[in-house]
């Protein structure tokens, strides 16, 4: 006779493989590889594998990324963000994922197709500028919203006292993906991420088309996701964000909510991880 328990555990992992990816075309989890980028059980590798702190931060850093104009007028005009803004969350966790765990040559021929059209992702600011996707400044802001981001998570839900080490070899390791992308700066340490950080905010502006975006991001549910999820995990970001942010995009601080979202995030955290048998 099946065991219930195990059961159930295989059922959990199909479902959030589901969510990932795309099986009508095709997708599959990427294997974990001993010839990836990065070895096994580094910081990258730990932080990137947990999922509420890659889904809570991955959507702090997506509301982060949609107050940097050149970004943001990227996704207006050159992506279905509206209609298929799941397909999009999902590219973006492929992406992480093949260069995190995948091998060193599916993760540099990942890195070549996002050059290849980022290339092609050009047009005109409402000021009448131009803007080009692989501008240097641009894609640093992307990553280091990224990267702060995801870290901001694991250490919420997982390892508050993750040692400073370890969060500066995070940084050095997630630099390589960063750097092949183009992006300069880029931080090696999170004192130079802070620094970053800091300095980029100048070229930061709100805007009706970022809130709208942050609607989008934080209201619409993802096919395939359990009923309230979507708020929980948005709820959480919203509490990672700085003030500012909040401020930016229309936000309210969650402030008494955020108590129930976190335990609901940190409870679905210790279950994604047993079921994945990451304890």
């Amino acid at each position: 006779m099946a065991d219930p328990i195990e059961k159930l555990r295989l059922k959990l992992v199909q479902q959030v493989r589901d969510v990932f990816n795309d099986a009508s075309a095709g997708q599959k989890p990427e294997p974990p590889s001993d010839e990836a980028l990065f070895e096994r059980d580094t910081p990258i590798r730990m932080v990137h594998a947990d999922l509420v702190g890659m889904m809570t931060g991955g959507i702090r850093s997506l509301l982060l990324q949609m107050l940097h104009p050149h970004a943001l007028q990227g996704v207006l005009d050159h992506s279905n963000f509206r209609e298929d803004m799941h397909g999009r969350l999902r590219r973006t966790a492929k992406f992480i994922a093949v260069t995190t765990f995948g091998h060193r040559d599916r993760a540099m021929a990942a890195i070549e197709r996002v050059n290849g059209i980022h290339a092609q992702v050009t047009g005109t600011l409402p000021d009448g500028s131009s803007y080009i996707a692989n501008d240097p400044r641009t894609l640093a802001w992307v990553h280091v919203a990224e990267a702060q981001s995801f870290l901001a998570g694991y250490m919420r839900h997982v390892r508050p006292n993750m040692p400073r080490s370890e969060q500066d070899e995070y940084y050095r390791q997630f630099a390589v993906i960063a750097r092949a992308l183009g992006a300069d700066p880029v931080p090696e340490t999170r004192a130079e991420a802070d620094a970053i950080f800091r300095e980029l905010r100048v070229d930061l502006r709100p805007s009706p088309e970022a809130r709208e975006i942050a609607n989008l991001v934080l209201n619409q549910k993802p096919e395939g996701t359990p009923p309230g999820v979507q708020a929980m995990l948005g709820g959480d970001a919203v509490a990672m964000l700085p003030p500012w942010g909040r401020s930016m995009l229309g936000l309210n601080a969650p402030g008494l909510s955020a108590i129930p979202a976190r335990a609901a995030t940190w409870g679905m955290g210790r279950t994604l991880r047993w079921a994945f048998r990451q304890t």
